[in-house]
């Protein structure tokens, strides 16, 4: 072999090594990528779970209604308490759903979102604010487009706040919290032959804390302020934050103070657990 050849094969070697070593560097930042990808992937999907756990936790479902065509004057308070309601809500970490002036087809939806919501480990809550009236020992929460002329009427169009409670127990729901602002008094009463004033007693099943308005069969004064009594005070609890049912307790003993024991709020409990407004809820 003379020199040009041996130059020659070894520029050939030298080409072939470089070809080598570029197609592994190709290769090794290839997998790098590949992996980088899986690790984004990773990471993207522990975001979706972690915020998927973190929207389901807290479910809040809020009813204002407001508008009633057999009312003389609209509820104004009702949907002012839902909006302030709502709001304040989900700064406590509550991803909520409010309903203005919902029919009986809006309050179903609502309710059928709710339950397709709730997991095991979620805290649920309910606000109603309109009329509510008793029928048969339940106490019905009316849409705005309710026709009501006697009691089966009510069992018809209105929808049964123990039943929506027991819905959020069926689902498994961690623990039931309701606010219900309507004990008040309704147009519809005059229609009745033998009418029951205010609503019924709402039993708590389990792990579940309820205020209403009022006291069993008793009606409640909204005051003349941008809110009713009820939830106007319930707010300044709620916004001071502490244990949902220290916020209950403190809003029934402040309302039935303020009236000198006119309206006295009905608060149920079955909580097994403390169940916190705020960042340290659980």
């Amino acid at each position: 072999m003379n020199v040009r050849q041996l130059d020659l094969s070894r520029r050939t070697i030298a080409v072939a090594a470089a070809l080598i070593g570029t197609v592994s560097l190709v290769i090794g930042a290839h997998a790098a990528l590949n992996m980088r990808a899986i690790d984004a992937a990773k990471a993207v999907s522990t975001d979706q779970v972690t915020g998927s756990i973190g929207q389901t936790s807290r479910l809040a479902l809020v009813i204002g209604n407001g508008h009633y065509p057999d009312a003389s004057a609209p509820l104004t308070q009702s949907i002012n308490d839902a909006r302030a309601l709502s709001s304040s809500l989900r700064k406590n970490g509550f991803d909520v759903d409010m309903v203005e002036d919902a029919t009986k087809d809006d309050m179903v939806r609502a309710v059928n979102r709710l339950r397709s919501r709730i997991k095991r480990d979620t805290v649920v809550m309910l606000f109603f604010g309109g009329y509510g009236v008793q029928a048969g020992r339940e106490s019905y929460m009316l849409p705005v487009d309710a026709v009501i002329w006697k009691e089966n009427d009510v069992r018809r169009q209105g929808v049964s706040i123990d039943g929506v409670l027991d819905m959020m127990k069926e689902q498994g729901a961690k623990a039931k919290l309701v606010v219900v602002d309507a004990s008040r008094r309704n147009p519809y009463e005059r229609r009745f032959r033998s009418y029951s004033h205010g609503l019924a007693p709402i039993s708590a099943p389990d792990n579940a804390l309820i205020l209403s308005s009022a006291s069993p069969g008793k009606v409640a004064d909204d005051g003349k302020g941008e809110h009713s009594v009820l939830v106007a005070e319930f707010l300044n609890n709620l916004n001071a934050q502490g244990s949902a049912e220290g916020v209950f307790n403190k809003t029934r003993v402040a309302i039935s103070r303020a009236s000198e024991g006119d309206q006295v709020p009905t608060i149920s409990s079955s909580l097994l657990e403390d169940v916190h407004f705020g960042e340290a809820g659980g």
